[in-house]
């Protein structure tokens, strides 16, 4: 009896365990070629990698060409080819893949985290929160600096865009507010 406790133990330590193998560890890759802003492939002792980054959004540049999207590329892409060290960082608040099969990392170019670096310039949104992520407070101090700033995304071209469907969308709810109170007030 004393035995199958001990084995029931192990058995239980390992379950607590297995989960968390991969988080807060790093791992250091090479580049294998860019895709976009917030996306790269790197070789792991696995092979060849699908990285997604961590935490952020950059503008398309792949299939659809977003405004600042070729920007968001050329940063990540010029910053990757020149590490000396890249390095991916495993959050234990996030998944170790995503739903695309896409490791989902922190990415450390010479020790400078590159999603900070996009968040600063104002080429990428912090975004994709599914979890209390370890740099995510960092991310959203340099979000507001960059959106005060008005940088890239956060320039005034880009919220004219977004204010004009605002106001578009207020006039539209003022309309259907007035109709429904006038035939309220009619059928009275």
């Amino acid at each position: 009896m004393k035995k199958i406790k001990y084995y029931v133990l192990i058995l239980f330590s390992f379950l607590i365990i297995i989960p968390n193998v991969f988080a807060n560890t790093k791992m250091t890759v090479l580049l294998d070629s860019c895709i976009d802003g917030d996306t790269a492939k790197f070789i792991t002792d696995k092979g060849v990698e699908n990285t997604r980054f961590l935490a952020i959004d950059t503008p398309e540049y792949t299939k659809e060409k977003e405004p600042y999207g070729k920007e968001a590329s050329e940063f990540t892409c010029n910053k990757l080819k020149k590490a000396k060290e890249i390095v991916l960082e495993f959050d234990k608040n996030s998944d170790k893949y995503d739903k695309y099969d896409r490791l989902l990392a922190w990415i450390w170019i010479d020790g400078i985290l590159l999603q900070a670096e996009l968040v600063k310039n104002g080429l990428a949104e912090v975004t994709y929160l599914y979890g209390d992520y370890l740099h995510t407070p960092l991310l959203l101090d340099y979000q507001n600096v960059a959106k005060a700033q008005k940088l890239n995304i956060w320039s005034e071209e880009e919220y004219k865009t977004e204010n004009e469907n605002l106001n578009f969308g207020s006039i539209l709810l003022t309309i259907l507010f007035g109709l429904v109170t006038y035939f309220y007030i009619k059928n009275k």
